[in-house]
């Protein structure tokens, strides 16, 4: 599923769904080669763009994502909706579908 939006912030994910941009892999080396488009690997890491509110419990109460905007996270490798927003994809996924979120250690 493609979606042509023309500004990513219109875009305001429902209930347990968590919109996402896919990390995308470097295009050089550290010696400063370039990599060729075909070459480059899918990485399944993606930041957190926007969440929606939460999933409902059988009392009709939100249960609160486990994400919050800004974080990185580990993504499965199939899933979730595209969109596409000028030249940039987003991806909409479910809450329960994101395998991890990936923390910073200081």
């Amino acid at each position: 599923m493609s979606l042509a939006v023309r500004n990513v912030k219109s875009i305001v994910p429902l209930l347990d769904r968590v919109l996402v941009q896919r990390i995308k892999a470097q295009q050089k080396t550290a010696a400063g080669i370039l990599i060729p488009e075909k070459s480059l690997e899918t990485l399944n890491e993606g930041q957190v763009i926007s969440v929606g509110k939460g999933t409902l419990n059988k009392d009709g109460k939100h249960i609160s994502n486990q994400v919050k905007p800004g974080d990185r996270v580990l993504l499965p490798s199939y899933g979730g909706s595209t969109i596409k927003v000028g030249d940039e994809e987003y991806i909409l996924f479910r809450d329960s579908e994101i395998l991890a979120k990936i923390e910073e250690k200081s």
